[in-house]
């Protein structure tokens, strides 16, 4: 076991000193490359600190040239580092406002092309996705948590609509992607971290061109039951745990 507390300061230290390399980096080159390299680096740094390994499988499943909007599971704040580390495509986040508030690592955010959404906001949140589905029609993928926040209880939420919208619009194919056995390294309300194995499991695209607005349900429903399905699957299999 490793104390959160000297993870956080190491988590805090790292995130300031690339938060400013990803600033710097993004003046000194236009585009979004570079500060997403330094961001893997980051979240390299923050999963070797923590002695967190990643396995990534069903990379075969993508054509890692093509841009999808990637849909995943969210149970702990070790995804971030582990989608930034190991998903090998170049991307965006669409993230909550709060982020965006943060000290140098908010400004890095938006330096680096990640998307804010505030929630709170209707009309905000809809030029948000607008925004999003500009970026993936210019090639560029995004990664959503469709549950909106972290899982209190490790079980599946119930998914928010904003990201299927966004599939609508911009036309393109949802991956899903489930993250297995990160529920048990850093349980709510306890002060320890247990290093441990997590995989990435990407599944099959799903195609989004046949649905509308009108029929997003039936569309968040099918995503929700492929990251549902799969997710409980690596529960009962204890590899994956």
């Amino acid at each position: 076991m490793i104390r959160a507390p000297f993870i956080i300061i190491w988590v805090v230290l790292v995130t300031i000193y690339f938060s400013i390399a990803a600033i710097i980096v993004s003046f000194i080159k236009e585009g979004c490359v570079m500060p997403n390299k330094v961001a893997k680096t980051w979240a390299r740094c923050i999963l070797f600190g923590s002695r967190i390994k990643v396995i990534v499988t069903g990379l075969s499943n993508i054509d890692l040239s093509l841009p999808y909007i990637y849909m995943s599971n969210h149970q702990s704040a070790f995804d971030i580092p582990v989608l930034q580390a190991h998903l090998p495509v170049q991307f965006s986040w669409l993230a909550k406002a709060e982020l965006f508030k943060i000290p140098v690592f908010g400004y890095a955010l938006g330096r680096a092309g990640h998307i804010s959404i505030d929630r709170s906001n209707r009309k905000s949140a809809f030029k948000s996705l607008k925004n999003a589905a500009r970026n993936i029609r210019s090639g560029v993928s995004v990664i959503i948590f469709p549950e909106g926040t972290r899982s209190l209880d490790g079980n599946i939420r119930q998914f928010k609509k904003g990201g299927f919208i966004l599939a609508v619009d911009a036309g393109v194919p949802i991956v899903p992607v489930i993250i297995h056995g990160v529920w048990p390294i850093m349980l709510k309300n306890r002060v320890l971290i247990k290093p441990g194995n997590i995989i990435v499991e990407i599944k099959d695209p799903i195609k989004t061109i046949n649905y509308t607005r009108k029929t997003k349900d039936d569309l968040m429903d099918k995503v929700r039951e492929v990251i549902s399905e799969s997710f409980e699957e690596g529960r009962k299999d204890r590899t994956l745990c």
